[in-house]
């Protein structure tokens, strides 16, 4: 049986390494510690100490060790992602700048009713918007505000965290910092330039559930 420093590759920082590549997704330290046997299972210090060294050793490559609110992620450098995105012939998703500005007012101002969203962009925020912020999980109901109605409290989750390469929110930007909505995620290959009107509210794929004399009533300043 396989043990802890039998071999170079077998070193407690090759095995993290290798376990958090087959993951998939972040890995706090209990799960990676859970993985191994009660007669060689490191502790929090040790594999602290073999991920420090793992993420020295990413210093000058193209993959990077990132802790995010979950956990440790293996992932690709964002300086590398013109030529890995290449690999896929498949377009990015786009998404408007009305699902971008609706998910900063949550980050930035959560708990937050879709009324006080409305009340800041001036217009009416489509259902689509909300749903598919829901969808994509990285956004969910903390709370009802206690006023007639009873409408619902938004705030970010873990997932949003881990998504936009974070811990917690005090990782977020400064607001003084983010001059457009261009800036707040590269990735999402934003149509920020378009001169013609939203067609979706949220991802090109996703059909708008309403007719167009609702539609454009949304669009209405209140």
């Amino acid at each position: 049986m396989a043990r802890i420093g039998d071999t170079p590759r077998t070193s407690l920082k090759s095995v993290l390494e290798a376990v958090l590549l087959a993951s998939g997704e972040p890995l706090s330290l209990s799960v990676m510690a859970a993985v191994f046997t009660d007669d060689d299972r490191p502790s929090d210090g040790e594999i602290g100490k073999a991920l420090a060294e793992l993420g020295d050793d990413y210093a000058e490559r193209g993959l990077e060790l990132r802790e995010v609110a979950n956990g440790f992620r293996i992932q690709v450098r964002e300086e590398t992602n013109p030529w890995v995105a290449r690999l896929w012939e498949e377009r990015p998703q786009r998404y408007s700048r009305a699902l971008l500005e609706t998910l900063a007012l949550i980050a930035y101002r959560q708990p937050i009713t879709r009324g006080d969203i409305e009340e800041v962009r001036g217009v009416s925020v489509r259902t689509n918007i909300i749903r598919t912020l829901q969808e994509r999980e990285w956004i969910r109901v903390v709370g009802h505000r206690d006023v007639p109605g009873k409408p619902a409290l938004f705030g970010t989750t873990k997932v949003f965290l881990d998504y936009f390469n974070l811990q917690n929110l005090d990782d977020l930007p400064s607001l003084a910092e983010i001059k457009d909505m261009d800036s707040i995620e590269p990735e999402l290959d934003l149509e920020a330039h378009s001169e013609e009107p939203e067609q979706s509210e949220a991802i090109a794929e996703e059909p708008l559930e309403m007719d167009e004399t609702a539609e454009a009533k949304d669009e209405e300043p209140q």
